[in-house]
């Protein structure tokens, strides 16, 4: 297979950036693409040739697969990057490119079709000897015929969606009176989110920790795992810090949820980067969750205690290369930490904020690396995912890595829109979090918002006053014009 010359990446914001970096490092010209209201964007700005998709929404710009195909041929675009999100685990997309003649940088569309799936994922690996669940292995719509399962099963039980993620189509049931309503509401929201009102059910596990395993695979069948990943801090079923290695896993337990993960990727003959996902007990037993057949968000951390660079890892899979490194050289080297910084208000809910980045100060200094598609004065767009960045930390052990992260946050200095950055100093300081003992109910069990209230420092009244004073009376523009500059002022105002 020939080298990649030019990679067009079909994402935005941060992920674009750090995939243009390592392409970059390796040689290989970029091409952005762009919505309307990123034409002003970092990643375009980087990148060697950019080309606008459409307009701000994503139905119309980053999901139009001709699009995508129509800038990589008016670009000369050999090779094609999804990122994470939009198309990147689209069977159809990647098979579409491949059509095309071009390379498609992550695995086969067969691996993206079975795994997009969570009960034929679940089949497909279960010949392969990987711990599942105890429960149903079929989508079910038959409300006696579940009631009987789920009773067989035994309360808590958990009923699911068949397709896509996020928290979406799920409920927990913990009395067998409530069954019928929770299906229901499950059955419906799975066909509202995905088009697809399959669903099934699963013993549900108190408790859990929520542990995944990168993978890497390349195209003749070597498959290793770059260890596991502790993602149990999230809101709303959807994750928020993320550290690697996991600080109650033991080696022994490593060891096995390496060569499950590895099992699993085997099951659809995997190749390129992928993460396996598992449930597990206080006990450090193990089940299988998913597999999401794209780079994580989360990937950082894994570089981080590695040393790998994941994206030329994935760039080196797709032009044919084999693994250059075997199971046994693999080392974890400290402890990393990743907290995602997203524009939303700790304090109500985790609603997403929007506005302008009126100041935006990164945090610096050894073992801090952040991942981030934004500047001071950008606006942060109501269309996409709201988080700005992803704030990494690498230190000797898991001691000093929280250190680190917790001396991070506070040197990241973000005005004009809530952020995540309070909840997550909360995460830090926490006994259970410190100890290890935080399971997926943290939020649930531990988080109060009035404990992240505070006033406002010194700092961030001198940057509101300037603010004040250059929007107001240097440019003539009335403050209150803007919603994110209004709320700005009222609590300058009362912190005066």
């Amino acid at each position: 297979m020939p080298k990649i010359k030019k990679i067009l990446v079909a994402n935005r914001g941060e992920i674009a950036l750090r995939i243009m970096r390592s392409a970059k490092e390796m040689g290989i010209k970029t091409v952005a693409v762009y919505s309307e209201p990123d034409k002003t964007a970092l990643h375009v700005r980087y990148a060697d040739q950019a080309v606008n998709i459409g307009m701000a929404a994503s139905s119309s710009s980053y999901l139009v697969v001709d699009k995508i195909i129509n800038a990589c041929k008016k670009t000369g675009a050999d090779a094609i990057h999804p990122g994470y999100g939009f198309l990147s685990e689209n069977a159809g997309f990647a098979k579409r490119v491949e059509e095309e003649g071009l390379i498609f940088i992550g695995p086969s569309p067969h691996a993206i079709e079975v795994m997009g799936d969570k009960l034929t994922s679940k089949n497909a690996v279960k010949a392969f000897g990987v711990p599942l669940v105890p429960g149903m292995e079929e989508p079910i719509s038959d409300v006696a015929y579940a009631q009987k399962i789920a009773q067989k099963i035994g309360y808590p039980i958990m009923i699911k969606a068949s397709a896509g993620g996020g928290g979406k189509g799920m409920r927990i049931v913990e009395d067998p009176k409530d069954f019928e309503a929770q299906m229901e509401r499950a059955v419906s929201e799975a066909k509202s989110s995905f088009s697809d009102d399959s669903v099934f059910i699963e013993k549900f596990i108190a408790n859990p920790k929520h542990i995944e395993v990168q993978i890497l695979g390349d195209q003749l069948g070597n498959i290793l795992y770059i260890f596991e990943r502790e993602c149990s801090i999230q809101r709303r079923n959807q994750k928020v810090v993320e550290e690697a290695p996991s600080p109650v896993v033991t080696e022994e337990v490593r060891k096995k949820l390496g060569e499950a993960a590895v099992n699993v990727a085997r099951s659809v003959n995997y190749y390129g980067a992928g993460t396996v996902e598992f449930i597990a007990d206080d006990q450090q037993n193990f089940y299988f969750l998913e597999m999401n057949t794209r780079l994580q968000v989360e990937h950082p951390v894994s570089e981080m205690i590695s040393g790998l660079d994941l994206v030329k890892e994935q760039i080196k899979i797709a032009e044919g290369e084999p693994l250059m490194f075997k199971q046994e050289e693999l080392k974890i080297n400290g402890h990393s930490i990743e907290v995602r910084v997203y524009a939303e208000d700790p304090e109500n809910n985790f609603l997403p904020d929007t506005g302008s980045l009126i100041q935006y100060v990164r945090p610096q200094g050894p073992g801090v690396r952040v991942d981030d598609g934004y500047e001071e004065g950008m606006d942060i767009p109501i269309y996409y995912d709201p988080m700005i960045a992803k704030l990494i930390v690498h230190g000797k052990n898991r001691e000093e890595a929280i250190a680190r992260m917790k001396r991070a946050i506070e040197e990241y200095k973000i005005a004009g829109i809530k952020t995540t950055l309070p909840f997550c100093s909360f995460v830090m300081d926490h006994p259970t979090f410190i100890d290890g003992s935080f399971t997926t109910k943290f939020v649930e069990k531990y988080y109060d918002p009035e404990k992240l209230a505070s006033p406002l420092t010194a700092s961030d009244l001198t940057v509101a006053a300037i603010f004040v004073s250059v929007m107001e009376n240097k440019q003539n523009i009335n403050f209150s014009d803007n919603k994110s500059n209004k709320a700005w002022k009222r609590r300058l105002n009362d912190a005066s």
